[in-house]
């Protein structure tokens, strides 16, 4: 069971950095999007960048045993938020990954890919969430 402890904290991890290191640069169409549809211009680029900080933290969190719990916890939220969006009128299940680009389902298929791996370490690693893993165990 070890392993696949370990297996799936590394593939969660690299998900959510993968997807955090991609929040840095340049604008992102997929806030801006929301940015625009909401009229919420804060969307783009402070959302954005406050999610990347956070990505990025949840993937880091997944290296250790003792933060996995952590990790899982806080990507489950962003994932979700994620997934909260996607099936809003802000952005839609459908969409564009760049401006020009034909919609499709890719994002919003990915977000639940991401959010099955996050609830699977919940899971997995319940004993190590903070305030609560010792009752859950």
């Amino acid at each position: 069971m070890n392993w696949l402890k370990t297996i799936a904290a590394i593939a969660l991890a690299a998900a959510m950095l993968f997807m955090g290191m991609q929040k840095f640069g340049a604008d992102n169409f997929i806030f801006a999007t929301i940015a625009k549809n909401s009229g919420f211009a804060f969307f783009e680029p402070g959302v954005r960048m406050f999610t990347g900080v956070l990505e990025v933290l949840a993937g880091l969190l997944m290296f250790h045993p003792r933060t996995r719990g952590a990790g899982a916890t806080l990507a489950s939220g962003i994932v979700a938020g994620a997934v909260v969006f996607h099936l809003s009128p802000w952005l839609g299940t459908k969409v564009a990954m760049a401006a020009g680009a034909e919609p499709s389902y890719t994002l919003f298929s990915m977000a639940l890919v991401f959010l099955a791996m996050a609830l699977v370490n919940l899971y997995l690693n319940r004993s190590s969430i903070p305030l609560v893993g010792r009752q859950l165990s």
